[in-house]
């Protein structure tokens, strides 16, 4: 039988002399425990969660990466590109790219008997993506685009439908400013809510013929690109190479182009996005280090405890290694229990917020109506991994107390 474990075991229970004090201690340092392992699963599956959502909203409307006219123009009035199938070819082919397509912007006003407000007309052709769209639709549906009809049908959010006082099937005049004056009148067949002002403001979706006819464009002229990816972890290699293979194409006319990732679009929001982890790392450290000390205070309040134990083993022939083993046993049995009791309840509670949205958010403040849940098998490993290693490794220096205990002095101590 492992001696030192056994003496653990005994220790635990409440066996051989002492104060009885074990009993107590174990539970604080387990309590301690479990509530530091609590918060920090529910601080990483919403911060991921957080920036997860954000970010899927912010590409579900400008996409990962965009491909435009090389040139000193960032408005939404853009300088047209011609479609290029060998191109697009060639870029679909590239492993990690899922979906590359057409659009075309046009700002305009559009206004009715009472207000007017300033919008952006983003033009899309039938091989759209609906994916995200249908995920934020709160009335009515998706546009039809026809490859024979233009479509007259447009999708706008909901707080332009609050605003302007509009409604589902309602017809909507836009008005563009050129040499002269253009009207265009459209049918709302959706609205959407993303809970992104940056971009329910800004936004409606119609056929991008539309687009074309007003820039006085032909079928093969568009604004850009927009390329999707598999994983947003690949961004940044797939960005560049993409813009490898762009950064030589010469169209026809000499057009060239240039090419911009999302986090190159809007660097305020990610740079914002990148404070939460460190503000997750913060809370993570901090956790671990209260958690610690409540360990190490729990360690030495049961080595006093055991003092006069520990002279009597040391009289008895145990070294001052064994005895470490023991208090070090002691440790992982606490923190064992704890980290399954922690993971239990941190995952189901997790879980809970996942599957029925309990807890509700002020979507203008937050962006979002739930508190977002996001974790990973490997998230849990790995956090589990790095609380065991600094916990015990924390419990090295307290656990050398037992080799400054003199046996007579302990023998003694009452």
């Amino acid at each position: 039988m492992n001696f030192e474990l056994f003496i653990a075991r005994k220790i635990r229970s409440g066996g051989f002399s002492g104060k009885k004090l074990a009993g107590p201690v174990i539970k604080v340092a387990t309590l301690g425990i479990v509530l530091g392992m609590v918060v920090m699963i529910l601080s990483l599956a919403i911060g991921f969660g957080f920036k997860r959502e954000i970010r899927d909203k912010i590409t579900g409307f400008g996409s990962h990466i965009q491909i435009m006219s090389y040139d000193y123009n960032y408005s939404y009035e853009t300088n047209p590109i011609t479609k290029d199938s060998t191109l697009k070819a060639t870029l679909q082919a590239m492993p990690g790219i899922t979906k590359i397509q057409a659009f075309g912007t046009k700002p305009g006003i559009i206004k009715t008997n009472d207000a007017m407000q300033g919008i952006v007309l983003k033009g899309i052709d039938a091989s759209y993506d609906w994916t995200f769209m249908k995920s934020i639709l709160t009335h009515g549906r998706t546009m039809e685009i026809k490859d024979t009809v233009r479509s007259d049908e447009i999708l706008i959010s909901d707080e332009l439908a609050s605003m302007l006082h509009l409604k589902l099937g309602d017809d909507v005049r836009m008005y563009f400013f050129q040499s002269n004056i253009l009207a265009r009148k459209f049918k709302i067949v959706g609205i959407y809510d993303s809970h992104f002002p940056e971009y329910d403001k800004l936004f409606a979706l119609v056929d991008l013929r539309h687009v074309q006819k007003l820039n006085d464009w032909d079928e093969t002229q568009i604004s850009g690109y927009e390329i999707t990816v598999d994983s947003f972890d690949n961004l940044d290699k797939l960005s560049k190479a993409v813009d490898n293979e762009t950064s030589t194409y010469i169209s026809e006319d000499g057009g060239m182009l240039r090419t911009k990732s999302i986090k190159q679009i809007q660097p305020q929001i990610f740079g914002w996005l990148d404070l939460l982890d460190l503000n997750m790392v913060v809370i993570l450290v901090l956790i671990v280090l209260v958690a610690g000390f409540n360990m190490i205070s729990g360690l030495l309040i049961l080595i006093l405890e055991r003092t006069n134990m520990i002279g009597i083993l040391k009289a008895l022939g145990a070294g001052n290694n064994s005895l470490r083993r023991v208090f070090l046993y002691l440790s992982a049995y606490i923190l064992g229990r704890g980290l399954l009791w922690g993971n239990l309840i941190g995952i189901g509670l997790c879980l809970i917020q996942k599957y029925t949205q309990v807890i509700q958010l002020d979507a203008s403040n937050y962006y979002l109506e739930t508190v977002p849940i996001y974790i990973t098998p490997l998230h849990i490993v790995l956090l589990n991994i790095c609380v065991i290693s600094l916990t015990m490794l924390m419990m090295l220096g307290p656990s050398y107390l037992v080799s400054r205990i003199s046996p007579v002095k302990a023998i003694r101590f009452n």
